[in-house]
C-alpha cells in the first residue's frame, strides 16, 4: 500500500510549526476549492483532535454494555467473543476502503460527494441522492439510538440505587431522553475550536472507563469460568433452530458499535491536513474500538458464570447486572455513572456528525427547507440550525422507544442506512470510478480493489441479516420493523426524486467560481 505518499504531508512536520499550519491549512482550502466549495469552516481540529473525535463517536464501554444481549442471546461466550471479532476484521476493510476515499475528496459532504464523484456521468445524481438520503437516515437515528440508550442507562442506575424500588416508565425513559437532546443542541452548536478540545476529555474518559472495567472485573471476580468455557461454550438463547444462524445475529453488536466513523470525513472541513488526518483518524478509530471491545468482551464471558441468569436480569441492560454481580452496588454505580457519561459524549460527537451531514447535503439543495439548514451561524461558524434539526428528528424517533421491538429495529436501520451509504461509494470505486480521482496521501494501491469488494460483500450480507426477526416464528409485536423504517424513507426519497428532484438535483453544488481559485478561509481571517 502507498500509504501517505504525497511528500507535502511528510514534510510539514518537520518545519515550523506556526508557519507550517498556516500553509498546511492554506492547502486544504485550496484543495476544497478544487472539490467545488469554498471554506466556511474554521480548521481547528489536530491530527489528535480529529483521532479523538472518530474514536469517541463509538465510545466503547457504552456501545459494549448497550449491544451485550445480542451476544448473549446469539451464541452466549462464542457469541461475545467471535461474534465481535470476526465482524470486526470484515469492518476494517469497509474503513481501509472510506479513508482512500476520503483522503482524495476531504469534504464535509463525504459519502453522497464521493458517489457523485465515483459514479458514470449520467448516474452521478442519482447516485449522489440515494447515499445522502441513506447517510442522513443512519445518522439522525443513530443520535436517537445512542441517546435512548443513554436514558435507559440512567434508569438502571436509578433501580440498582433504589434496590429495585423505583422503576421508571416508558414515559420518564423518554423525558430523559428529550433532555439529553436538548443539552446535546446546545453543546453541538458550539464553535469549533470548543468542539475539538472537547474531544480530548471525550478519549481520555472513553479510554479510562474501558480499561477501569476491565481491570475491575479481572481482579474483583472470584468466580470466572474457565479459559474453554469462555471461547468456546455456545447457547442459543434465540427463537432460530439453526445454531449457525443463531451466531450470525451475534454480529449485530459489533456492527451497531462500529459505526459513526465516516465522521472524520463529515469534520474534514474543519480539520487541519485533512487528507492525512482524516484518514488516520478512521483507521485508528475503528481499530482501536475493536481492539479495546474485543478485550472487553472477553472479560466479561470470563465472569460470566450463567448467560440464561442475565438474560432473565430485570434491569434493562444485561451488563449493568455483570457489573452488580462482581463489583456490588457501590461498585457498579461508581463504574456505570462514568459508563453514563461515555454514552453521553458519544451522542454528543454523533450530533456533531449528524448535523454536518445534514450542513452539507443542505447546501446542495438536496434537503426540504435547505436554505436554513445550511446556515452557519456568524457566531460560531457551525451550522447551528442543522444541529438542531438533527435533535428534533431524533426526539420525533425516541417515540418509538415507547416499544422495545420498535427501538430495536431503529438501530437496526441506524446501521443499515449507514452501511449502505459506506458501500455504494466503494462500489462505484471498485467498478471502475477509481480511475475518475486523484488519489490522495492515503492510498491502498493495487490492494484497493481486493479490499473494496470484500468491503461491499459484507455489508450486502450484514444488510439482508439485519432485516431478520429475533425468532423463526414472530408476530406483530415482536417482528423486525426495520425494513419498514428504511423503506419509508426510501419510497419518500424516490418518490420525491421521480416526481421533482430529478428536474433540478444534479448532485454537489460548486459555491466557488473556478476549481482551484485562491479564496481567503475563515481561518485565514482570524
Amino acid at each position: 500500500m502507498d500509504i501517505f505518499k504525497d511528500e507535502k504531508y511528510r514534510s510539514s512536520e518537520v518545519i515550523q510549526p506556526e508557519k507550517d499550519n498556516v500553509s498546511l491549512r492554506h492547502a486544504d482550502d485550496q484543495l476544497l476549492a478544487k472539490l467545488g466549495y469554498k471554506s466556511e469552516f474554521k480548521r481547528e481540529f489536530s491530527l489528535i483532535e480529529t483521532v479523538a473525535f472518530a474514536f469517541s463517536i463509538m465510545g466503547v464501554i457504552a456501545s459494549v454494555s448497550s449491544t451485550l444481549t445480542f451476544g448473549l442471546e446469539s451464541g452466549g461466550h462464542v457469541g461475545m467473543v467471535f461474534g465481535w471479532l470476526i465482524p470486526s476484521l470484515f469492518v476494517l476493510t469497509v474503513a481501509l476502503s472510506m479513508a482512500e476515499l476520503t483522503s482524495a475528496m476531504p469534504t464535509s459532504a463525504g459519502l453522497y460527494y464521493f458517489a457523485a464523484k465515483l459514479a458514470p456521468q449520467r448516474y452521478s445524481a442519482l447516485a449522489s441522492w440515494i447515499t445522502g438520503w441513506a447517510n442522513i437516515t443512519g445518522q439522525t437515528t443513530l443520535v436517537c439510538s445512542i441517546d435512548f440508550t443513554c436514558a435507559q442507562m440512567i434508569t438502571t442506575a436509578v433501580s440498582v440505587a433504589s434496590d429495585g424500588s423505583v422503576v421508571l416508565s416508558s414515559g420518564a425513559t423518554y423525558g430523559i431522553l428529550l433532555a439529553i437532546l436538548f443539552s446535546h443542541g446546545i453543546v453541538c452548536s458550539a464553535a469549533t475550536s470548543v468542539l475539538a478540545r472537547l474531544n480530548i476529555f471525550y478519549v481520555l474518559i472513553n479510554v479510562g472507563t474501558t480499561l477501569a472495567a476491565i481491570i475491575a472485573l479481572l481482579v474483583v471476580s472470584d468466580n470466572k469460568v474457565s479459559t474453554r468455557d469462555a471461547f468456546t461454550l455456545f447457547e442459543n438463547n434465540t427463537g432460530w433452530s439453526n445454531n449457525g444462524w443463531a451466531f450470525i445475529l451475534s454480529f449485530t453488536a459489533p456492527m451497531w458499535t462500529l459505526t459513526g466513523y465516516d465522521s472524520a470525513a463529515h469534520i474534514s472541513e474543519e480539520v487541519a491536513g485533512a487528507a492525512r488526518a482524516a484518514p488516520i483518524a478512521i483507521l485508528v478509530g475503528v481499530g482501536a474500538t475493536a481492539s479495546l471491545g474485543w478485550i472487553l468482551l472477553i472479560v466479561v464471558s470470563f465472569v460470566t458464570p450463567s448467560i440464561s441468569a442475565l438474560l432473565s436480569s430485570e434491569l434493562p441492560l444485561p451488563m449493568g447486572q455483570v457489573f452488580l454481580n462482581v463489583l456490588g452496588k457501590k461498585g457498579m454505580l461508581a463504574i456505570w455513572s462514568l459508563i453514563i457519561v461515555v454514552q453521553y459524549v458519544t451522542g454528543a460527537a454523533q450530533g456533531v456528525d449528524a448535523s454536518r451531514v445534514v450542513f452539507a447535503f443542505s447546501r446542495d439543495n438536496a434537503l426540504p427547507g435547505s436554505r436554513w439548514w445550511k446556515q452557519i451561524n456568524p457566531y460560531t461558524q457551525t451550522p447551528v440550525n442543522a444541529v438542531w434539526l438533527v435533535m428534533l428528528v431524533a426526539g420525533i424517533c425516541g417515540v418509538l422507544g415507547f416499544s422495545v421491538t420498535a427501538l430495536n429495529s431503529l438501530a437496526g436501520s441506524a446501521v443499515i442506512g449507514l452501511y449502505t451509504s459506506y458501500t455504494f461509494p466503494i462500489f462505484l470505486s471498485v467498478i471502475g470510478g477509481r480511475d475518475k480521482i486523484t488519489p490522495g496521501p492515503f492510498t491502498l494501491g493495487r490492494f484497493s480493489k481486493p479490499i473494496g469488494w470484500i468491503a461491499v460483500a459484507w455489508v450486502c450480507f450484514v444488510v439482508v441479516f439485519l432485516l431478520f426477526p429475533p425468532s423463526s416464528s414472530t408476530n406483530g409485536s415482536d417482528m423486525n420493523y426495520a425494513i419498514v423504517i428504511m423503506g419509508a424513507v426510501f419510497v419518500f426519497a424516490a418518490a420525491w426524486w421521480i416526481f421533482s428532484a430529478k428536474s433540478w438535483f444534479h448532485g454537489p453544488i460548486k459555491n466557488v467560481e473556478g476549481e482551484g481559485e485562491e479564496q481567503k478561509s475563515p481561518t485565514q481571517n482570524s
